[in-house]
């Protein structure tokens, strides 16, 4: 015992507990310049753990935690992942995730999310209040309303939260944002802190127990010599009592005569006892004690301890003591003190009693573990659990203006229409680059120095579709000076995939798509381009295909991609076609078979044509379209002037645009004032090589279309799937617009040339 803080009374120094408190309870604590928090763990699991380590003194971490796995917080609720547990056990200080359990059910077709577990150290009404909060503020969409239905029908650590959802909410990413913004979901520090002698010490969990067993085995030890101090003193007093009823009538008498308690005591240890009354006495067992201690002699006399004791009883007392019972207390004394002269002889005596308090606490306390530990590793949150995918429309504008409006908010129309606003209108600022892609998918933003930015769709701005936009600049880390050339959606960055760009003075280069796999705030190197040269294009090839490539002059050219070698990112690539004066590379996509080539010129005209299989005569497979067909463009040696594809005459002005596309796919076109036209690809004629086109897209004096992007025909049975659930209202023309200028227009001029695709205009050239 040591004295109070105010020096009133005293306290013991040491409390000497027979499990590990710390660990199975726990304690949290600030102190100057350091600060403990050690969770609680289930009681029988960490009792198990001191007998595995007394059994096995060279126990590994990985053995221990199949015993104790981690802590069992008293509010149950489940541990993401094993790793955070490992970290502190192994060095002392990690943080763990704790997760709130939940499950859905089904209430008047509504789904709700039960809560029926909360973090540790979380209260009902505050998690109702932080919900209710964000719903509020709109940070979580999709909740309907929060009912608490904890009662006494359910366990006292357990509750009954009901978050009742929207019907059109989608149940799985509600259940991800309240898991990233209410305390459904907490950190826990570990922090194994704690005073071991006297000196605060970081400690592993493997130390605390090893503390533990040195604290209870210097306890015992401590105990057992106490006990044996004791034993032995009562033994020394019983021997002399057994040795006063040989002669009671003297001792009593020489007490008697005695004139004081210090002439008695002396006049006691004075009178001789025969080693034979001795032996009788004591029996023969405690006789060869007594020997053991006195020496073997012929008289024996009492000690100063004995004698205080006789003198110290009545008379009355000492005269009536009992033989038989004094001799069993002797000998209950003397096996006493043989176990405690055999626990203390060796230490593995002592842990074994330990291990025997372990069983027992196991015995008497065997609550189950409360908190479930999942094997799922929480790292930095997954944004993409918290957002539904859907088909956006991307537009960037040639100022640098970029947004992404659901694609539902257009609606198809007949070829030449007049489209829809999808801008606010600014004559200095047409939208450059449109396209559709999913919110979960990666945009590659090539710039006009060859360098490539690195963003997921959804963290672009979602505006309404007459927005203007967001400045690039404040979504990526653009140069000054930095221009967007072209920019490109993808999914992921296989190494069986390259990508192949193109640049507007006809260089193509193919590299892994891997390769971009990595981003660098500032972008990395895509390609090493020419002074006065730029990027224009950039698709993904897959397996044994072919490219084409075509021109703002109307030519093409098609083909294969083994004809450009793999390169590296920093290189300049290999010439794709030849130009002529004023002529720039608009376009390139990848030939299939199955697909046509969707050409686009600025003054609302264009047409389909089949790609074909790229070869004829004896080079055409058996199941190949005709022979005219299979040839509309055929393979040739990278580098060549190509093909005629469309004439850009003055009616179509150049091309601006050309797209690959399937017939159930549909169109989204842009125009350099903002408007959008969404059609579907079939209602665009589908006709030969080298002809003019038919009009396709109304325009406005002075209006030219600007881009255009493919709508997937996957991407609209999704569309069609969410809009139904959703029951939204589509946007299909602007408030101004004439609803008679709804109806479909027929084409201004019928397409010209041969079946078979030939020039019928004279001095048409045509490079084949």
């Amino acid at each position: 015992f040591s004295p109070t803080y105010d020096n009133d009374s005293l306290e013991p120094v040491v409390l000497p507990a027979r499990f590990p408190n710390l660990i199975v309870n726990g304690s949290t604590g600030i102190a100057v310049g350091m600060a403990t928090s050690i969770p609680p763990h289930n009681m029988s699991e960490v009792c198990e753990a001191v007998k595995q380590i007394i059994d096995n003194p060279e126990m590994t971490l990985d053995e221990l935690l199949e015993v104790m796995p981690g802590p069992d917080f008293p509010t149950g609720s489940i541990i993401c992942g094993r790793m955070g547990i490992r970290q502190a056990y192994m060095t002392g200080r990690s943080t763990i995730t704790l997760r709130a359990r939940t499950h859905f059910e089904t209430e008047k077709k509504s789904d709700v999310i039960v809560v029926t577990e909360i973090p540790y150290m979380e209260t009902r009404d505050r998690i109702r209040e932080k919900l209710e909060l964000l719903v509020r503020d709109e940070r979580i969409k999709g909740i309907a309303r929060i009912v608490d239905l904890t009662d006494r029908t359910i366990p006292s650590w357990q509750v009954r939260l009901h978050i009742v959802l929207k019907r059109d909410a989608d149940k799985d990413i509600v259940l991800n944002q309240l898991y990233k913004y209410s305390p459904l979901q907490t950190t826990v520090s570990m922090i194994l802190l704690a005073l071991d002698g006297n000196r605060p010490q970081l400690m592993t969990i493997r130390g605390m127990l090893d503390a533990f067993i040195r604290h209870r085995v210097e306890v015992i030890r401590r105990r057992t010599e106490f006990l044996l101090r004791e034993a032995r003193k009562r033994k020394h007093t019983v021997e002399g009592l057994l040795l006063a009823q040989v002669d009671i009538d003297r001792i009593i008498q020489t007490i008697r005569s005695s004139p004081s308690r210090a002439e008695a005591r002396k006049e006691l240890q004075n009178i001789p006892i025969p080693a034979e009354m001795v032996a009788r006495a004591l029996g023969e067992s405690g006789f060869a004690d007594y020997q053991a201690e006195q020496g073997t002699r012929e008289e024996y006399f009492l000690s100063a301890n004995q004698a205080e004791a006789m003198v110290s009883m009545q008379l009355g007392s000492l005269a009536n003591l009992e033989r038989e019972k004094l001799q069993g207390e002797h000998a209950e004394l003397l096996e006493n003190i043989g176990e405690y002269l055999h626990l203390l002889s060796d230490e593995s005596h002592i842990r074994a009693v330990i291990r025997d308090d372990m069983e027992e606490l196991q015995s008497k306390y065997t609550d189950k573990r409360r908190t479930e530990i999942s094997h799922e590793e929480l790292g930095d949150y997954d944004k993409e659990a918290l957002i539904a995918e859907e088909s956006m429309v991307v537009t960037l504008s040639q100022r640098g203006y970029i947004k992404r409006t659901p694609l539902s908010t257009y609606e198809a129309q007949n070829r030449g229409g007049k489209g829809i606003k999808g801008a606010t209108s600014d004559e200095e600022d047409a939208i450059e680059h449109l396209f559709v892609s999913s919110t979960h998918n990666y945009l590659l933003f090539f710039t006009d120095r060859g360098r490539v930015h690195w963003l997921k769709v959804y963290d672009l701005p979602l505006q309404a579709r007459t927005a203007k936009g967001r400045a690039l600049v404040n979504v990526i880390a653009l140069e000054e000076g930095e221009r967007i050339s072209n920019c490109f959606s993808v999914r992921e960055f296989p190494d069986d995939k390259f990508l192949m760009i193109a640049t507007r003075k006809g260089i193509v280069k193919k590299t892994a798509l891997s390769a971009y796999g990595r981003p660098q705030k500032g972008g990395i190197i895509a390609i090493r381009l020419d002074d006065d040269d730029s990027l224009v294009d950039v698709r993904i090839l897959e397996g044994d295909q072919d490219v084409v490539v075509s021109t703002s002059g109307g030519m093409a050219i098609r083909f294969s991609h083994e004809d450009a070698r793999p390169m590296g990112r920093a290189t300049r690539g290999v010439k794709g076609i030849s130009l002529s004066t004023d002529e720039d590379v608009i376009g390139m996509v990848v030939a299939e078979t199955t697909r046509t080539l969707l050409t686009v010129c600025e003054l609302g005209y264009g047409k389909r044509t089949p790609f074909g299989t790229g070869v004829t005569g004896s080079e055409a497979e058996d199941d190949a379209e005709s022979t005219s067909s299979s040839a509309q463009y055929r393979r040739q040696k990278r580098g060549g002037k190509g093909l005629r594809d469309i004439k850009a005459t003055s009616r179509n002005g150049k091309v601006v645009d050309a797209l690959s596309v399937r017939e159930d796919d549909e169109v989204l076109i842009v125009t350099t004032r903002g408007k959008i036209q969404r059609l579907r690809a079939s209602d665009i004629s589908c006709i030969g090589r080298n002809t003019q086109g038919v009009r396709i897209m109304k325009l406005d004096d002075g209006d030219t279309i600007a881009s255009c992007a493919r709508i997937a025909s996957e991407d609209i049975d999704e569309e069609s799937a969410n809009s139904e659930t959703e029951n939204a209202e589509v946007v299909v023309s602007d408030s101004d617009a004439d609803p008679k200028n709804a109806q479909p227009e027929q084409p201004s001029a019928e397409p010209t040339g041969n079946a078979d695709g030939d020039s019928t205009e004279t001095g048409e050239a045509e490079s084949d």
